[in-house]
């Protein structure tokens, strides 16, 4: 399929690809989402999956190439090397991979409450999932990997054990200015009432 290509914010744009080796039973979409975000002079690829050539991904890409590619969570490692080899971007992630799905490349370690170039800061989602999400000041938004998801259209938690515990981490998110909110999995782009709905709605899973 050819990649969906969604303008978030000036400078903030998403894309969205089917993720190769998806199969019916697992509990996420087909479809999965990857970000482009402009910021602080970088310009930085999150969680990003390659589209096939010739797309109007890679034209935007080459057009303004990436200076960093950001791994939010040890199973999103996704394409990580092909963009650090074609752009010669820097690369940061987790410091814990799963067996098997170690990228090549040699990521800077991130934890959270780390500002990154670019003014890119990482936080805690409480799910000891070793998921970092972001804050990107410039453009008022938040990013998930799988904290909050959305596969049947509604933004919610995704469940954990550490269920209680994550609902009060992310009600701290609300001291943050955000407009928008951003996930991997579903509908990929919410508003600032979408994400305080979901710290009261069942969790997802």
């Amino acid at each position: 399929m050819p990649a969906e290509i969604q303008d978030v914010a000036p400078g903030l744009w998403i894309w969205r690809l089917a993720r190769p080796g998806w199969r019916p039973e697992l509990d996420w979409p087909e479809v999965v989402t990857c970000t482009c975000v402009e910021s602080g002079g970088e310009v930085a690829v999150l969680d990003a999956l390659a589209p096939p050539e010739g797309s109007e991904v890679w034209e935007r890409l080459d057009a303004k190439p990436p200076t960093m590619a950001v791994v939010l969570k040890p199973d999103h490692v996704r394409d990580v090397d092909l963009f650090v080899g074609r752009y010669g971007a820097r690369a940061f992630g987790p410091w814990l991979f799963f067996s098997g799905d170690a990228p090549q490349t040699k990521l800077e370690e991130i934890e959270p409450e780390m500002q990154l170039p670019g003014g890119l800061v990482t936080l805690f989602d409480a799910r000891w999932r070793n998921e970092t999400p972001l804050w990107l000041p410039a453009q008022k938004t938040l990013v998930f990997a799988d904290a909050m998801t959305a596969p049947e259209g509604e933004l919610r938690i995704w469940n954990t054990r550490q269920l209680d515990r994550a609902r009060r981490v992310l009600r701290e998110y609300l001291e943050l200015p955000f407009e928008h909110v951003i996930v991997a999995h579903g509908e990929p782009v919410h508003d600032r009432a979408a994400f305080e709905r979901a710290l009261e709605l069942e969790p997802y899973g």
